[in-house]
């Protein structure tokens, strides 16, 4: 019995798995996060979601030989302000393999795959190394395709990998999600060289795996909206590169930032949106997670958004409602603070985003109808 199997068999690697978790939560308490028990409430939880990804990630779908599609974003886990109009997958691949995605388009109307290098358990990126969406795709008539995932280039629909690959993202974006089916799809690996029974000495690596992917992910973020004060309620163009190098999507144009408003105010943001595939704006709590979207409307994007007659869009974000003269109201769900991205898909110009804090009483002077 070599060391690590030692370990496992006397309960030494549950028992550091468990201290390191225990320390991975310092992460919430960090210098500048909210004191109050709200919202340390929501960042304990967060932590238990984010324990619930990683275990996941790194213990249940981490053998690249052997990857499935799961979910690091949901209905209940929710990371760095994931977009409430999508659904996300993430499998675990590497350069080393080559695989195969078989798959169904749905109706979904923007479909991208992208593979990633690093990882928030390691240096804290999630930095492209290909990438292959929706129009570059060959799809039969009844929607089906097929997709090759290698380090060397294939003909037909190719998502390249490289040496530092580690993960896939899978993001559908859907205009109105009641009205369109979602894609389906599976992946496989075409050169699997071992079998895919559980390896004792592979448990204790991939258990710290899981507590890096917690702390190394709360701490990003608590960074990032470290960083947002210094433009609270507004929504200044993000630097791109950076979003790039966390996992965004090379398709997508971002405005990260964080709100704060008090009992009696509201955050009117206005903007004409240029030509784009779609855009939204989606508010968070301070941990950057999407607000409850399943029983709040928390986003509102090209598709549900109301229009001015000059094409303009205004936005109100407060907690009491501000009345039919303000249709996309989004409900701030008795947060005081968060943060918030607007994000568009497939634009060329990105106008200036207008933002301005008020008395939710003075709102009614903005009124066409007053």
């Amino acid at each position: 019995m070599n060391e690590t199997e030692q370990r496992i068999v006397d309960g030494t690697t549950w028992r550091d798995f468990c201290r390191a978790l225990e320390r991975a939560g310092d992460a919430v308490l960090r210098e500048g996060t909210p004191t109050d028990p709200f919202h340390r409430a929501e960042g304990l939880r967060y932590l238990t979601r984010l324990v619930r990804a990683g275990l996941d990630s790194f213990v249940e779908s981490s053998d690249p030989r052997y990857p499935r599609f799961f979910q690091l974003s949901n209905e209940t886990v929710k990371i760095g302000n994931d977009n409430p109009d999508n659904v996300y997958h993430n499998a675990n691949v590497t350069g080393a393999y080559d695989y195969k995605i078989r798959g169904n388009r749905g109706t979904v109307p923007y479909l991208s795959f992208g593979t990633k290098g690093g990882g928030y358990e390691s240096d804290g990126t999630m930095v492209p190394t290909g990438q292959l969406d929706l129009e570059q795709m060959q799809c039969n008539p009844n929607g089906d395709f097929e997709i090759v995932v290698s380090s060397k280039e294939q003909p037909g629909n190719w998502l390249p990998t490289a040496a530092n690959t580690s993960t896939m993202v899978v993001r559908q974006t859907f205009n109105v999600r009641a009205d369109e089916t979602p894609a389906t799809y599976e992946i496989e690996c075409l050169n699997p060289d071992a079998s895919d029974s559980l390896q004792p000495e592979a448990l204790e690596a991939a258990l710290q795996k899981s507590v890096a992917f917690v702390q190394g992910t709360a701490n990003v973020f608590v960074d990032w909206m470290n960083e947002f004060q210094g433009h609270v309620n507004q929504l200044p163009p993000n630097d791109q590169e950076m979003c790039q190098r966390a996992g965004g999507d090379s398709n997508i144009y971002y405005h990260n930032s964080a709100w704060k408003l008090g009992p009696d105010e509201a955050l009117l943001i206005e903007v004409t949106p240029p030509e784009c595939a779609t855009w939204n704006l989606q508010i968070s709590n301070h941990w950057m997670e999407s607000l409850d979207y399943r029983y709040h409307r928390i986003h509102v994007n090209k598709f549900t958004a109301h229009y001015e007659d000059d094409g303009r869009v205004r936005i109100v974000l407060a907690n009491s409602d501000p009345g039919p003269a303000f249709p996309n109201w989004l409900e701030a769900c008795d947060h005081d603070r968060g943060a918030m991205l607007f994000r568009y898909i497939g634009a060329t110009e990105f106008p200036p985003i207008e933002t301005r804090v008020l008395k939710i009483s003075d709102l009614a002077e903005l009124s066409p109808n007053r």
